[in-house]
């Protein structure tokens, strides 16, 4: 384990200086959480993986030294692979209970964590819930996938014969909770170094799943968060002393005033999804109450509400859909080595909102690929505007950017909306990777596909930004949280309804508050400003 070190912690050992949080907020909510879970089952059932560990995160804002934070989490909990880590990027605070890889000589040993109950301080109750963890076939089902997993991990780097099961399914006490804790040895093969153990077993199969490959994409494609130091490992390589790793678990990370910790369990088919997301806060429990801070707003049933689908002005759109299995196969995050892509609407060989155009995509190729746009790509795209009705400019990580001329898009008939999940939504950059959006919109056609989170806020559609005019009168649009796309059109249309005295606002929008807004209006470069299944008086005049 580490240590914050130096007496760092309050100075000359005088103890940890006090630290303070704000309330802490789940993204997704219990709710949502619990609809990442029913879609993890679907695939488990339908054959795609056996077991994913579906996390959520918990975020909130640190006043004080995250050392200081980390000497109170350690005074408290003792956790048996607690580690500090800082720099300019920021700091980790580790208070993992779980044994990645230790190595000494030829010996190999792993001790994975599957299986969790809340120890209360009372007695009989931590006796009652000690029993219950030990005699839960589903828990200790869970268990053995991952042991079965790691030996065959360690299989690969170790010698015939030697991988040996030591411990299967303890019922073990960690830091307000009881796990199973498995551990597995293994004598490595002669050669086999650190790396190539580490080549083996990484990502730890305990916050993965089984098979490993399919249980990662299942993650990326169900978590609303993507995932940092968060299931990686840290420790230390010695000569001496050989090698130590922990699951990065129970952890602190913290950047400037943002701190988020990220707990999830093991989904398996008998899951049950409003249990699982109550065992995620019941893993976090120990860890706020250390730093004396408690999960605010985790109230609720979690799974309420849950459908397949949600249609936009059917009566239906109060209930959030279970993220979709589109195919056996995860669907992939868009790839960003792939490149960003900007669409542009020509009028008179003139290209609209070019230069709003070129700034997004010189913010994209800068926060992506640490690149400026090339020198001359605006008269090029002035130039490919004559006699086109719409460009496409394809920029590389390289750096480059082909500029490409079509015909204008047809006007759009009148357009429905039907309510998919995509988890933590597609991000703040056009991207040139549409496959998964190809994918959502190829299911729910010929309706447009609206991204909706897992609470059921609005996201965007398919091909365009969405605006509804809510019962106030008011023109509301979702706040550019990073997970949207900051559209071009959109801030236009915001600007010329502020312009002509029709109220606006920037707020979250409730996938339930479709039925009853005034209009819904899509807005998008190519095909403008219009209404969903008709326009209404603000579309019309903002068009």
């Amino acid at each position: 384990g580490g240590g914050a070190g130096g007496g760092g912690a309050g100075g000359g050992g005088a103890g940890p200086r006090p630290v303070a949080t704000a309330p802490w907020r789940a993204t997704p909510s219990p709710d949502g959480h619990a609809r990442a879970v029913a879609a993890a089952r679907r695939r488990i059932v339908a054959g795609d993986l056996y077991q994913a560990n579906v996390a959520l995160r918990l975020s909130s804002r640190l006043s004080g030294s995250p050392v200081d934070l980390f000497a109170r989490g350690v005074a408290a909990l003792a956790p048996e692979r607690a580690a500090f880590l800082e720099g300019s990027w920021g700091a980790v605070a580790s208070l993992s209970p779980e044994t990645f890889l230790v190595r000494r000589g030829d010996l190999v040993t792993s001790r994975p964590i599957k299986g969790t109950r809340r120890r209360d301080a009372d007695p009989d109750r931590a006796r009652a819930t000690h029993a219950e963890l030990a005699r839960s076939e589903k828990d200790h089902a869970e268990n053995v996938m991952i042991v079965d997993l790691v030996r065959n991990d360690l299989g690969r780097v170790a010698r015939t014969g030697t991988v040996r099961v030591g411990q299967l399914a303890g019922v073990e006490a960690h830091p307000g909770v009881w796990h199973l804790v498995s551990e597995v040895r293994a004598r490595m093969r002669a050669g086999a170094s650190d790396a190539d153990l580490l080549a083996a077993a990484f990502p730890p199969g305990s916050v993965t799943g089984a098979p490993k490959i399919a249980a990662v994409g299942v993650i990326d494609e169900l978590e609303s968060s993507p995932r940092e130091v968060f299931t990686g490992a840290i420790g230390f390589a010695s000569p001496v002393a050989g090698l130590e790793l922990s699951v990065v678990i129970r952890t602190f990370e913290v950047r400037g005033e943002e701190i988020w910790l990220d707990v999830g369990g093991g989904i398996v088919a008998d899951s049950d999804p409003a249990e699982e997301a109550a065992e995620a806060l019941v893993k976090a429990r120990p860890l706020l109450e250390a730093i004396g801070a408690s999960v605010a707003g985790a109230g609720g049933t979690a799974g309420d509400g849950m459908a397949e689908t949600g249609t936009a002005g059917t009566g239906t759109a109060g209930a959030v859909p279970i993220p979709r299995r589109l195919s056996p196969r995860p669907s992939p995050r868009p790839d960003g080595a792939g490149g960003l892509l900007e669409t542009i609407r020509v009028d008179a060989d003139q290209p609209v909102l070019l230069d709003e155009h070129l700034e997004r995509l010189r913010d994209s190729m800068r926060a992506l690929y640490g690149r400026r746009l090339p020198l001359g790509l605006r008269d090029r795209t002035i130039a490919a505007a004559a006699g086109a009705g719409r460009l496409r400019l394809l920029a590389g990580a390289h750096g480059r950017v082909e500029v490409q001329a079509g015909p204008p898009i047809a006007s759009p008939a009148p357009e429905s909306l039907a309510a998919v999940t995509v988890p933590g939504g597609l991000g703040a950059h056009k991207w040139l990777d549409r496959r998964w959006l190809d994918a959502l919109s190829a299911a729910v056609a010929p309706a447009h596909a609206l991204l909706v989170d897992l609470d059921g806020l609005v996201l965007e559609a398919d091909n365009a930004a969405v605006l509804i005019v809510d019962r106030t009168g008011t023109l509301v649009a979702p706040p550019l949280d990073g997970r949207i796309l900051p559209s071009v059109t959109r801030t236009r249309a915001l600007a010329a309804a502020r312009a002509a005295g029709v109220p606006v606002g920037i707020r979250p929008i409730a996938l339930a508050e479709l039925d009853g807004a005034r209009e819904i209006i899509l807005a998008s470069a190519l095909r403008g400003v219009r209404g969903v299944a008709c326009t209404g008086p603000v579309a019309a005049a903002l068009a």
